[in-house]
């Protein structure tokens, strides 16, 4: 403790900052956090221009092959200075590179963009967050009055959840359904569903997840539990992927209605992070009760304090979430302690290929469960 408090004291000393930039050994590591505190500073403006080279399609442009300023001018619209101070800015930050005689080809983040519909739905969602982020100081002091976010998200409002009309829930639905498929792959990757009978999947919007699985599990019977005008939405869907007989899809609101009983498998995908702690345990307790005996949970969601993404859970969705008006991010440690307080035993942590999309913990609901 006493270390750390003259670690800090010294860290923060002008005359330490300026050593450790001209002693030879030090020197890098000082270089590299000034650059790191620079580009914390500067980052609004790199999704800036990452937020223009998605809205004016640069990345499909380039993907036909290299060219200059001048040829790409036109199509997004700029005068080709413009065009051209994009593209070195968009070259700076590795979505584009140069190519040779003064074209410009795709760098390696903006040939991750192509084909990549739920990425570029949520780099275009995100100017809802950076209006609600225009006074960060206003949002955390809850001054900042109805949020763009809280309106988007609109069963986060104070309004009957239930009530909501199908054009209310549309936008959302569809933003989900956009970003599903890679959580799908990365979850039902790490959790096989063989052995499994029945999937529940709460919240499970238009059903992308749930076609996902049915993919995976030919034999799996499937069900759904979300908001009524969400599920009107999931059964067209489900229909048109030839589910419809597979499925049964029940409208209700988790924080007032029973869960539909007789899974032995349910899941919650990006489902837990956008309530509060008293919402959760109600919802894990409803889970534990509507599983059939030994029957197990699936959570899965990104996580705070993941090693190596952690910025992503602490910073990115704390707020977020502070934005949208409920919520938190969790990490897997405090999600455990949640479940066995629910009941739940045999907790595991399942490792992700791309824990920044999600992460994901099991759980088995005891084979004793009493109805609660």
């Amino acid at each position: 403790m006493l270390l750390g408090s003259w670690l800090d004291r010294l860290q923060s000393s002008r005359h330490f900052r300026r050593a450790a930039m001209a002693f030879p050994l030090t020197r890098p590591i000082a270089r590299r956090r000034a650059r790191d505190l620079f580009d914390l500073a500067g980052g609004f403006v790199y999704t800036q221009v990452l937020t223009a080279c998605v809205q004016l399609d640069l990345p499909e442009l380039l993907r036909r092959g290299p060219a200059t300023a001048e040829t790409l001018a036109l199509p997004l619209g700029l005068a080709p200075d413009a065009a051209r101070r994009l593209l070195d800015a968009a070259t700076a930050l590795r979505i584009t590179r140069h190519r040779g005689g003064g074209r410009y080809g795709l760098g390696p983040l903006g040939a991750a963009l192509i084909d990549n519909a739920g990425v570029t739905a949520m780099i275009r969602h995100h100017a809802l967050l950076y209006d609600d982020l225009r006074d960060p100081v206003a949002l955390l002091r809850r001054e900042a009055g109805a949020t763009r976010l809280g309106r988007y998200w609109s069963y986060a409002g104070p309004g009957e959840a239930a009530a909501l009309r199908e054009s209310d829930v549309a936008p959302y639905s569809a933003l989900m359904a956009e970003s599903q498929a890679m959580v799908a792959e990365q979850a039902l990757a790490a959790y096989p569903l063989d052995g499994h009978r029945l999937l529940l999947d709460i919240g499970g919007g238009d059903g992308s997840f749930l076609i996902a699985a049915a993919r995976r599990a030919p034999g799996l019977r499937l069900a759904l539990f979300d908001l009524p005008a969400v599920v009107s939405l999931a059964d067209a869907r489900l229909a048109d992927a030839g589910l419809a007989g597979r499925t049964t899809t029940h409208g209700g609101d988790f924080q007032r209605d029973a869960l539909p009983s007789g899974a032995d498998l349910v899941s919650v995908v990006r489902v837990l992070h956008d309530h509060d702690d008293a919402t959760v345990m109600a919802l894990l307790r409803k889970i534990r009760a509507a599983l059939v005996p030994g029957g197990t949970l699936l959570i899965v969601e990104p996580m705070a304090d993941t090693p190596g993404v952690a910025a992503m859970g602490g910073a990115y969705f704390g707020f977020y979430l502070l934005a949208m008006g409920r919520g938190m991010p969790r990490s897997a440690a405090r999600l455990t302690r949640m479940l066995r307080d629910a009941g739940f035993t045999r907790c595991r942590t399942l490792p992700t290929h791309l824990p920044l999309v999600t992460q994901l913990i099991s759980a088995r609901g005891s084979r004793n469960d009493p109805q609660l």
